[in-house]
């Protein structure tokens, strides 16, 4: 498979990983939008909101789930925004479905 996504959730391009469990990984955005930036990303390959149906739907409720645990965990729970987007003219360049978590701003940074 040539999708960049399954190269990194296969461990096999690097990525700033931040979270992974059996369903999810969680890694920086290389090309930030918000002070903080992150994509949430299925293991299972599925193309977009469009390859969904209800044996695999539920994948969306626990990318919704992680991005607030997240958002606690980087202390943004009172503002970020969390975005799909579905096909070439909503601006998905990768094909592989990921929801963006992005938040931040008028928030100190933490240094790390």
């Amino acid at each position: 498979m040539t999708c960049i996504f399954w190269h990194i959730v296969a461990h096999e391009l690097p990525a700033e990983i931040l979270c992974e469990d059996n369903d999810l990984v969680i890694f920086k955005d290389i090309n930030p939008a918000a002070p903080i930036h992150f994509l949430i990303v299925p293991k299972k390959h599925i193309d977009s909101i469009n390859g969904l149906d209800e044996k695999n739907a539920g994948i969306v409720s626990k990318m919704v789930l992680a991005a607030k645990r997240m958002a606690e965990q980087h202390g943004v729970q009172s503002g970020y925004r969390l975005m799909i987007n579905t096909g070439r003219e909503a601006g998905q360049v990768v094909y592989h479905l990921h929801m963006h978590f992005m938040g931040g701003w008028g928030r100190k940074p933490v240094i790390r």
